[in-house]
């Protein structure tokens, strides 16, 4: 049976992190009482001294620069298949008027 992946609100990533800064506790006591793996709350550490409360965006609302970068990567993708199409026509004509 596969397993669901569990989701966290950012709100609870914050304050997991709290448990550790805070009050001094270590990453394993702390992940160990949550049920969660401490690589995981190291990241969320690391995201939140990084991007401080923009860290945990969401699926559903990214950034503007993640939102333009995911736009301009689909473009070009568009782009270059519609090249790849047209080299091969210009290709094969060339060839037929041969």
């Amino acid at each position: 049976m596969p397993t669901t992946r569990r989701t966290f609100t950012p709100e609870f990533k914050a304050e997991a992190v709290k448990l550790v800064t805070e009050q001094g506790r270590s990453f394993v006591e702390v992940a160990r009482d949550l049920d969660i793996g401490g690589s995981t709350l190291r990241g969320w550490r690391q995201a939140l001294d990084k991007d401080g409360p923009h860290a945990f965006p969401g699926r559903g609302n990214p950034p503007a620069l993640e939102e333009e970068l995911r736009r301009l990567r689909a473009e070009v993708k568009r782009l270059t298949m519609e090249r790849d199409i047209l080299k091969k026509a210009t290709a094969f004509f060339a060839r037929e008027s041969s």
